[in-house]
């Protein structure tokens, strides 16, 4: 992929790799180096943060010590990342992973809660490789003396957190840093491990055969998960790779999946939207559900619903926009202002602002997530089936506030179409679900939720619809179109193949377009910020999506391979992409990206007919449940594509 660039310079976004354990997650350049990675959980404080200063953030680096190319892949089914680094005396081979699997070893060991397995082999020839191992606490605040203390290892300590740094390359403490140098011959193989606890280790894991096992136990976890995928349509290399993506940014303790794993990677480099999503977007949540459950991860997508109720609850069914993955406030949105931030971008922020925001189209998204859960599990137990019958209440009293939207524009609150149609999915799927037996609703609230819902949709017919246009618009009585409109058709709230439907992609598409990819709304819109951002990743795969609900197969598939190739090497997508130079931008890996290519993938091969109805909760349901049960299906409106 690349060659030797061990230098100050900043790698591009998307030259990062992820790995992780369900807890936290590392990223790893295509030079061998760990320059993201926060402990305990996704959201902690850095201990390697050089992604964001090369100077004060903290890497750690195995590569061989002389010029070389290099290229990666993930092991095949797993989240074990593989570097290949090509030198002029020989090949190395480095494989890192987070263990997945932190009991394995002797029965009984107590084991870190975190542990960095790093495997270097000479494939050919004879390689000179060099360690260099530098954390820095508290996003690179402080640096704390490395002891020495043979044959346990290397400790570094601050303020109760613990990591150990053993190797079979001999370490040493060089100006502070960690650092070891060995010359491999072909076959010989050697293992580096960074151990991390919050107090000491009770038990510091052994090498040798014992790291060979962990990794192979690390590698099996990772295969037996991935081949749980019952996906077999088009593009399966994509939608498993994406699966694995998500699942390396869940969070097993609680089930929560964040958004990213990173903070303050630039949405425009030099810019200042740069925001921390380490934490948990309920409306990513939702989409998220969907995925897991069609992807055939029942335990996972339940896991998941049980934390979206859990976190419901707790805010009196009223929603809040974030959480961390345990469920509560992120906290107040700060900046670190000692860091320089990706290649000058300032400010390097932690927690989000959002969180305050008022954003309806959750209320929707919730009660979708509810409406794919039932689908599959059954109906809901009467304490879920009361909190979301509260949820319905809080859509009746709060629909008519304008709000920030889907976007999170940070200026004074408007009507957006797509959340006022969101509240009205809201309360239609809600009255379904208790026709069906799902839930129980008392006949006095099924009578509000109705009469609401039909207010909202002559709202809509009367207020965001604009003849002039010829399209639905993003606010109410307004004149400009977004991305999120493409989704009022997505959910089946209005039928994709309604005329005014496919108006309104063809105008998202002309107006927003660029390069075969969508921005998510026009640039002279007003969101609180400087101008200038790149296009969205999600938005282009609702696109394609779009375009497989409508029978425009042909189209679909066509964007879908185009889409696919902004993915970076090992097939991982940012927020954002540049469409001059396909660069990715934003924070890496984002979990929306990745949500919207399985979408995509799922409708194109349900438009190919490789996706079978099936009998989901009892009653037969369409395998994509977006569209409303009882509504006229899509295919049977739409017009075949020209040949």
């Amino acid at each position: 992929m690349g060659t030797d660039s061990a230098g100050d310079a900043f790698p591009p976004i998307g030259d990062y790799g992820l790995i992780g354990d369900c807890g936290s997650a590392a990223l790893v350049s295509s030079d061998g180096a760990i320059e993201w990675l926060c402990c305990p959980r996704f959201d902690s404080p850095s201990l390697f943060a050089a992604i964001l200063d090369r100077e004060r953030g903290g890497r750690f680096r195995i590569a061989p010590a002389a010029p070389y190319h290099s290229a990666r892949r993930y092991v095949d089914g797993s989240a074990v990342l593989e570097t290949q680094f090509r030198t002029a005396s020989g090949v190395l081979r480095l494989r890192d992973c987070m263990v997945a699997a932190p009991g394995a070893g002797e029965v009984g060991a107590l084991w870190p809660e975190h542990q960095l397995l790093r495997e270097v082999r000479c494939l050919e020839g004879r390689v000179d490789v060099e360690v260099s191992c530098d954390p820095r606490f508290d996003y690179g605040r402080r640096r704390v003396r490395a002891e020495d203390r043979n044959p346990l290892g290397i400790f570094l300590q601050d303020r109760g957190d613990v990591i150990v740094v053993r190797g079979e390359i001999p370490l040493d403490v060089q100006g502070g840093c960690i650092r070891g140098r060995a010359t491999l011959q072909q076959g010989d193989r050697r293992f580096v491990l960074l151990a991390y606890d919050h107090g000491e280790p009770a038990s510091i894991p052994p090498l040798g055969d014992n790291a060979a096992h962990v990794l192979q136990e690390t590698l099996d976890y990772w295969r037996g998960w991935s081949g749980r995928c019952d996906y077999e349509g088009p593009y399966r290399e994509q939608v498993v790779r994406s699966a694995i993506t998500l699942k390396l940014m869940a969070f097993s303790a609680s089930g929560a999946v964040v958004a990213a794993p990173t903070t303050s990677l630039p949405e425009r480099i030099g810019g200042i939207r740069n925001w921390d999503y380490r934490y948990c977007w309920l409306r990513d949540a939702c989409f998220t559900l969907r995925a897991l459950f069609e992807l055939g991860y029942v335990a996972e997508g339940s896991a998941f619903f049980s934390w979206l109720l859990y976190v419901t609850f707790h805010t009196h069914a009223e929603l809040r926009v974030l959480y961390n993955v345990f469920g509560g406030s992120p906290g107040s949105e700060r900046t670190l202002d000692h860091l320089r931030g990706y290649r000058g971008s300032q400010p390097v922020r932690t927690g989000n602002a959002a969180e305050k925001q008022l954003q309806l189209d959750l209320y929707g998204e919730l009660v979708a997530a509810a409406y794919e859960y039932v689908c599959r599990e059954g109906a809901l137990g009467a304490w879920s089936g009361r909190l979301l019958a509260r949820v319905g209440d809080s859509v009746c009293a709060l629909w008519k506030q304008p709000d920030q939207g889907i976007w999170e524009i940070r200026t004074p609150g408007r009507r957006h179409v797509y959340s006022v149609a969101m509240c009205g999915l809201a309360l239609e799927r809600l009255i379904e679900m208790a026709r069906a037996g799902d839930l129980r609703l008392s006949k006095r609230r099924k009578e509000r939720f109705a009469r609401i819902s039909d207010e909202i949709r002559a709202a809509i017919d009367r207020h965001g619809w604009s003849d002039r246009r010829g399209s639905f618009t993003n606010t109410f009585d307004g004149e400009d179109v977004d991305a999120s409109l493409l989704l009022i058709g997505l959910y089946g709230y209005i039928d994709p193949c309604d005329p005014r439907m496919i108006a309104t992609f063809e105008r998202v598409r002309a107006e927003l377009g660029s390069q075969g990819l969508l921005q998510r709304y026009a640039h002279h819109t007003d969101d609180g910020l400087p101008a200038g951002e790149g296009a969205f990743g999600i938005c282009s795969f609702w696109a394609v999506e779009y375009l497989a609900r409508i029978g425009r197969l042909r189209e679909a598939e066509a964007d879908f391979e185009t889409l696919c190739g902004y993915a970076n090497d090992v097939g991982l997508f940012g927020e954002e992409i540049d469409p001059e130079s396909g660069a990715v931008l934003g924070n890496f890996p984002q979990a929306f990206t990745h949500v919207g290519l399985v979408s995509a993938a799922l409708a194109i091969a349900e438009a190919r007919g490789s996706r079978p109805t099936a009998q989901l909760g009892g009653r037969e349901r369409v395998t994509h449940p977006r569209r409303m049960p009882g509504k006229q299906a899509a295919e049977d409106l739409c017009v075949e594509e020209p040949r």
